[in-house]
């Protein structure tokens, strides 16, 4: 038993466990964090940095593509995937270092190794956590609480396991050294679109299929059927409504095929490889939740309450393992919930509609609140302004006029109810959305807000000025 005491143990160090680990630090706690890996999780290493800085190559080879339109020639780009790769590994190292040193200087203690919840014995009667390090040895610690942030992993879709060649996950496109010929994605949400988007920019034939009737299916209808029409016009084959019969998968010569069907019948698509994107399962397994009656699992996700706490007083979860959103700025907040609850500040909780959401294809997708069709199923009477980019004058400049921002609001009030945005820079521009939902705006805030000319962002004005008929 290791002798050094512990107020709060995270099992768990990525962006929600480190993040909240530095906070409780901060707070006067005695913080530790467990990391089987490396501390900044699959968020650092391997989802949303990696990615994104990928994404970003793409982006520019599009860009450099349309270059004459600007009055630049530059010829045709040709793709360095491994230069790329050598880009988006040295993004992730940098900020790994940076993490390390926050937590250092922080006084967080990192434990790298796996812990096990260890019920109560002679030696902790209120439980332990039991942790092998990867250098083989063994530490048993007995924190005063625990804060389960284990994070998630790719989903396999049932009858076609991961291979790591034919068949892939997101996690193995990250390490390709070369790019596939053609790809089929199964799973249009934010991963396979964005993967979607970023094989097309660098030149790979891309099959796209999602089971339910739409890509994007939990964004706004309207935002959905235009990144369809975006992605088909590109040349990416969209398969929304397909269902995939995984036992009809095959591989001969190095080539990949299988059976989709829809209402227009069955097809059968080849490729070099599968990329199965249909979302991602807790990683609760082997942790000794069984060990706590009180503990409570829901299809393998860790129950919790608002303030993030288990049915065990000294447990908590956050993150990807207690499902929900699983974003990475989620389970910061999460976390932060958590530090707080144990400090006995009693937290209100996450508002989970008032947290955007992004995803981050060429145009990009944004959106904070909820859609219109959810806004009618809660019964309110709508009022709905809409603007393009093709009328906002910086969007004409950068070139990138495709998409629109779409405001929902209750057509009594006024008041704000979503913020629905697919173009240029949406991820950034959703930022005011965010902001007004969180102080209860309404569309005549958004109209007396003072927007610069010319800004992308002022298609926010425009929109809430078209959803009470003031825009020409």
């Amino acid at each position: 038993m290791a002798e050094e005491k512990i107020d709060v143990l995270f099992l768990g160090g990525g962006t929600g466990g480190y993040e909240a680990a530095i906070r409780a630090a901060q707070s006067g706690l005695k913080a530790a964090v467990v990391e089987k890996e490396k501390v900044g999780g699959v968020c650092l290493h391997k989802g949303c940095i990696p990615s994104k800085a990928l994404l970003r190559t793409a982006e520019l080879a599009a860009t450099l593509r349309e270059a004459e339109a600007f009055g630049i020639q530059v010829g045709v780009p040709e793709v360095n995937f491994g230069k790329a790769q050598e880009r988006k590994q040295k993004i992730v190292d940098q900020l790994y270092k940076g993490v390390q040193g926050l937590l250092k200087r922080a006084g967080v203690q990192v434990y790298e190794g796996v812990g096990t919840l260890m019920p109560p014995s002679i030696f902790a009667p209120a439980g332990a956590v039991s942790i092998d390090r990867t250098d083989g040895e063994r530490d048993l610690l007995s924190p005063d609480h625990i804060v389960i942030a284990t994070g998630s992993s790719a989903r396999e879709l049932p009858g076609l396991p991961f291979d790591g060649k034919a068949v892939i996950s997101s996690d193995h496109a990250l390490e390709m050294s070369k790019l596939p010929k053609d790809i089929i994605i199964v799973g249009a949400g934010a991963i396979g679109c964005e993967w979607a988007s970023l094989y097309n920019d660098l030149g790979v034939k891309v099959h796209l299929v999602e089971a339910l009737p739409r890509l994007l299916p939990l964004e706004d209808k309207d935002v959905s059927d235009q990144l369809q029409r975006l992605f088909t016009r590109r040349g990416i084959d969209c398969y929304p409504g397909h269902a995939v019969d995984a036992q009809s998968f095959k591989l001969k010569s190095g080539r990949a095929s299988i059976d989709i069907e829809g209402k227009d019948g069955k097809k059968t698509l080849t490729a070099a490889a599968i990329l199965v994107a249909i979302g991602r399962k807790p990683n609760s397994e082997g942790l000794g939740i069984e060990n706590f009656d009180k503990v409570q699992l829901d299809r393998g996700y860790v129950k919790v309450d608002r303030q993030m706490r288990t049915g065990d007083p000294r447990i908590f979860a956050i993150g990807d393992v207690i499902g929900g959103l699983q974003l990475a700025h989620v389970a910061v907040h999460e976390g932060i919930t958590a530090v707080e609850a144990i400090l006995g500040e009693n937290p209100p909780g996450i508002d989970y509609n008032r947290v955007p959401r992004c995803t981050y294809t060429r145009p990009e997708v944004a959106s904070v609140g909820i859609t219109e069709e959810q806004a009618k199923e809660q019964g309110h009477q709508v009022k709905v302004g809409k603007y393009f980019f093709k009328a906002n004058g910086k969007a004409l400049i950068y070139g990138e006029e495709d998409g629109f921002a779409k405001l929902v609001a209750d057509a009594s009030t006024g008041d704000l109810l979503g913020m629905h945005i697919i173009g240029p820079h949406a991820t950034d521009l959703i930022a005011e959305g965010t902001l007004a939902l969180e102080f209860d705006g309404s569309l005549f805030d958004l109209q007396e807000v003072v927007h610069a000319h010319p800004t992308l962002y002022e298609i926010l004005n425009d929109a809430a000025l078209a959803a009470d008929g003031k825009m020409a």
